[in-house]
């Protein structure tokens, strides 16, 4: 079966895709046009989950921003109450005291000018969180150009440039997600797995969302949020009411 799709982050592109018979099987149970509660849609993208391993569970808000203005650009990070089923593995740039202190904080890699060189010259990237001390950002500016483009260079918005590299590894070992807008104005993280029992991707879902809302830039006009949906990393879309939340 063929099926027509829409991407939230390129609103005006539709591609056409086929559809494996479980994904079909899968979509049939989700109504289009109807906008299901938080609770509803938290129990029914347990109920969609066509993989066979166990799938992540993607939140995405897409907001009334222009985010051509810096002011109408959200970034961040935060610990979600239940973690996102996913132990990411972290890189702490830092010498002497916070150095040793990133590594009984349970960092996976601590290291200086020794590992930003292997990182330019061996291109490794054995990581997901590079965390740093601000006095080793101008060392670390000169790999910029590689770390950029993956999302890895450490930036104080998102906790990972700070002299707490403690709190930072810890963080980011309890389940932190980062977030930030796109060029639509779409948010998308992370909230769990379908593992995850629905109480526990409930109150993730209404932690990320409140967190949203407390940021909302104050040169935004009329309505902020335009709406919600959550799905599964192989799953169809799932619309939520946004009246089902305090908004």
């Amino acid at each position: 079966m063929w099926e027509e799709c829409r991407f939230p982050s390129e609103p005006h592109k539709e591609v056409k895709m086929k559809k494996g018979k479980k994904y079909v099987e899968a979509a049939s149970k989700v109504e289009k046009s109807k906008l299901y509660t938080k609770e509803e849609a938290i129990k029914l993208v347990k109920e969609t989950s066509v993989a066979k391993f166990d799938e992540s569970v993607e939140l995405v808000l897409r907001l009334n921003l222009d985010t051509k203005k810096a002011d109408q650009q959200l970034r961040g990070a935060t610990v979600l109450p239940n973690g996102i089923g996913k132990t990411k593995s972290v890189l702490v740039i830092a010498k002497g005291e916070q150095a040793k202190i990133a590594k009984e904080a349970g960092a996976d890699y601590v290291g200086d000018i020794d590992m930003i060189e292997k990182i330019e010259k061996e291109n490794w990237f054995g990581f997901d969180t590079m965390i740093a001390t601000p006095d080793m950002m101008p060392a670390l500016g000169k790999i910029g150009r590689v770390l950029g483009p993956r999302g890895l260079m450490p930036n104080p918005k998102t906790g990972t440039v700070t002299m707490d590299v403690e709190r930072a590894v810890l963080d980011v070992k309890k389940g932190r997600v980062e977030y930030r807008t796109d060029s639509y104005g779409n948010v998308a993280v992370s909230i769990g797995k379908v593992s995850f029992d629905e109480a526990k991707l409930l109150e993730n879902l209404e932690a990320f969302v409140s967190l949203i809302l407390k940021t909302k830039p104050a040169a935004v006009k009329g309505k902020y949020v335009k709406n919600i949906s959550i799905s599964t990393t192989m799953g169809p879309g799932i619309k939520i009411d946004i009246n089902s939340f305090d908004i």
